[in-house]
């Protein structure tokens, strides 16, 4: 009848009105307000401890002159992209804990996602880039710096960049796409992807095999890249007669080696994995790894086992001069 909506109208409307979600609504890990004040006070001393430690050693690095090659200049963009990658997830969790109003707005949910999807699929990249980096150093010590110039390293980052921004824009594009009008809450502590995708009232099998495929591929080509290289290392050390030039090799590598090994084997068991192993409460445990813990490990693995690191701290800080001046007096 004119003037009255059809059938069909009405059902335009009813899906256009379900598909207008603007918040969705971070549940996070409990509900107990006790818990979340100890968690909240917990992941506030590892946040900061992760940008003092992450933001130190870019310093640090920048300052000391000893440390300008292109193994610190790797470090010092992998400990800016673990201040960031911790940042992208962290502040909102902390006013989450302590506020009874957890929403995030879809354009920020989309943000955190593809933030989150960049720095994590640049840090895959990079740790690659890091591996070939210690091969070239190591099997051709001699032509290291022509091997190892500007022009090879600041192209390797800035791919390194490029192909998280892809991959991030991929996923986020695919995941924002779909419909969400059953319900806004995401049973997470940050808008990831997969329980972003629990919450979608369309068919998500398409974007979980793009989110199998594209990490797999990612892992393949980056681990492959890693254990070419380190094959390459392995080699190197075995045709060594020096027993110090071995120690300082294996000193030097171990350190990246377990980097390494945290990060994609925490990044696989979230994202390669069939739908029927999912779990958002474990996977919860396994993001908090590698978003929160792994960001603030990393400056103390790559120091720690790090002579040079070591003595650079000590410059900074002036502890020869101090450790002189005990001496002397004695």
């Amino acid at each position: 009848m004119p003037g009255f909506p059809s059938d069909v109208d009405l059902c335009m409307i009813q899906v256009k009105n379900m598909t207008e979600v603007t918040t969705f609504i971070l549940t996070g890990f409990t509900g107990d307000f006790d818990v979340q004040v100890f968690l909240f006070l917990l992941f506030l001393a590892i946040y900061l401890f992760t940008l003092i430690g992450n933001l130190g050693l870019i310093i640090l690095v920048i300052r000391d002159s000893q440390l300008h090659n292109p193994m610190y200049y790797f470090l010092s963009v992998l400990s800016f992209l673990d201040a960031c990658y911790s940042s992208v997830v962290t502040p909102k969790m902390l006013i989450n804990f302590l506020s009874e109003n957890k929403t995030i707005s879809f354009l920020e949910c989309a943000a955190q996602m593809f933030f989150d999807v960049t720095f994590g699929t640049t840090e895959c990249f990079l740790l690659a880039a890091m591996a070939y980096d210690r091969y070239v150093a190591i099997y051709n010590p001699l032509l290291y710096s022509v091997s190892m110039s500007p022009r090879v390293y600041v192209p390797l980052i800035i791919a390194s960049y490029l192909c998280g921004i892809l991959n991030a824009s991929v996923h986020t594009g695919a995941t924002f796409s779909l419909t969400y009008c059953a319900s806004n809450e995401i049973r997470y502590f940050f808008c990831d992807i997969p329980p972003v995708l629990a919450i979608s009232c369309s068919d998500t099998h398409t974007n979980q095999l793009l989110v199998s495929y594209f990490t797999s591929i990612i892992e393949m080509v980056t681990i492959m890249i890693v254990l070419v290289s380190y094959g390459f290392i392995l080699l190197a050390i075995l045709r060594m007669h020096s027993a110090e030039g071995r120690r300082k090799i294996f000193s030097t590598c171990g350190s990246h080696l377990i980097g390494v090994s945290s990060y994609y084997g925490t990044v696989f068991c979230i994202y390669v994995r069939t739908s029927s192993s999912y779990s958002l409460d474990q996977d919860m445990i396994v993001s908090v790894f590698y978003t929160i813990a792994i960001p603030m490990l990393n400056p103390i693995i790559y120091s720690l086992r790090n002579k040079d690191v070591k003595e650079a701290t000590k410059r900074a800080f002036g502890k020869n001069w101090f450790l002189n001046k005990v001496y002397s007096s004695h």
